[in-house]
């Protein structure tokens, strides 16, 4: 067989698999209004977010509210949904394992297993075709590029390709409990809404000081975790640091690093994904591994991949071939 016939039997087998993996699903127009909604309206909370707050419309009440529904559910994506959901990078109990599930469903990025099903999908296709939201998928040129990047921000949520989850995520569908919880996504999503404008009413007896908690807790709380956690998906495959080797375009970028609780440690991530601490270099900080170990530490979590010396030194790049 020559080198055109292989290259042809390889492409062939491709696209095979990733018939298989990828269902066609065109969104409808409400489909598509609705996402436009769920993307929207955050944007134009925070248009309004410096006028509102100079008009008092920020108390340490709602900051508080905010920090603690912010923090719940980042780390819902980060420790739950990623780390744990989609790599096994640790054992969880069960009822940790429910928080976690609930947790990431109350951050409204999708339902647990689907968006598990997406993840493990960019992992096995990352930055190649199959991948569902590469900022290289129109090519490599700036202005390829820059449409890319929007793409991997959100556009791609509006893409007719649906990720099997039977194909990605069979262990999830056999759980009971996670597939219930996913099954629960829009009232929970409801709920994660709801509950900031219900506590901050509480706390003040005003319709007020609910409006500007669900304001600052549900609208700007979404806002922010929305574009952090896309800008993983975008920036980090195009922008930062290369350390360790990875067959595609992930990176490292240091100053997403807190607001992702450690999630732009994109590069190691992509080096060994099921590593439990992503931001293991001096001076990379990385709160989703912090907490990992305090879970570790109450014994609600165990067989915990921390990072080993000799697999990073074996990835490690070269600093003086990164320089050149």
């Amino acid at each position: 067989m020559g080198e055109s016939q292989t290259a042809v039997s390889t492409a062939e087998r491709r696209a095979s698999k990733l018939e298989l993996d990828v269902e066609h699903a065109p969104k409808g127009p409400g489909a598509k209004f609705l996402l436009g909604v769920y993307i929207g309206l955050p944007i134009l909370a925070v248009i309004a977010a410096v006028p509102f707050a100079w008009g008092w419309g920020l108390t340490w009440v709602d900051v508080a509210i905010f920090a603690v529904t912010y923090i719940f559910t980042g780390l819902g994506i980060t420790v739950g949904y990623h780390r744990y959901f989609t790599h096994g990078s640790f054992k969880a109990n069960r009822p940790l394992r429910i928080v976690l599930a609930v947790a990431g469903t109350a951050a409204i990025e999708g339902p647990v297993i689907h968006w598990v099903a997406d993840h493990r999908r960019h992992h096995k296709y990352a930055d190649r075709e199959g991948d569902p939201h590469s900022p290289w998928r129109f090519g490599t040129d700036w202005k390829a590029l820059g449409k890319g990047l929007i793409y991997a921000q959100f556009g791609w949520l509006f893409s007719s390709e649906r990720t099997s989850i039977q194909r990605f995520c069979p262990d999830l569908l056999a759980d009971k409990d996670i597939a219930r919880i996913s099954r629960l996504f829009l009232p929970i999503a409801g709920l994660s809404l709801f509950l900031p404008a219900l506590v901050g009413g509480l706390v003040t007896m005003s319709w007020w000081g609910a409006l500007t908690a669900f304001f600052w807790g549900a609208l700007v709380r979404l806002f922010l975790l929305q574009h952090v956690t896309w800008s993983i998906n975008s920036i980090c495959h195009a922008f930062g640091v290369e350390e360790f080797e990875v067959r595609d375009k992930s990176r490292n970028v240091w100053w997403l690093a807190i607001l992702s609780f450690g999630e732009s440690w994109h590069n190691l991530h992509h080096s060994d994904p099921t590593c439990a601490r992503h931001g293991v270099l001096k001076g990379q900080i990385d709160p989703s591994a912090r907490v990992i170990w305090a879970f570790e530490k109450l014994g609600w979590a165990w067989n915990v991949r921390w990072p080993n010396e000799n697999r990073l030194a074996a990835k490690r790049v070269d600093k003086v071939d990164q320089a050149a």
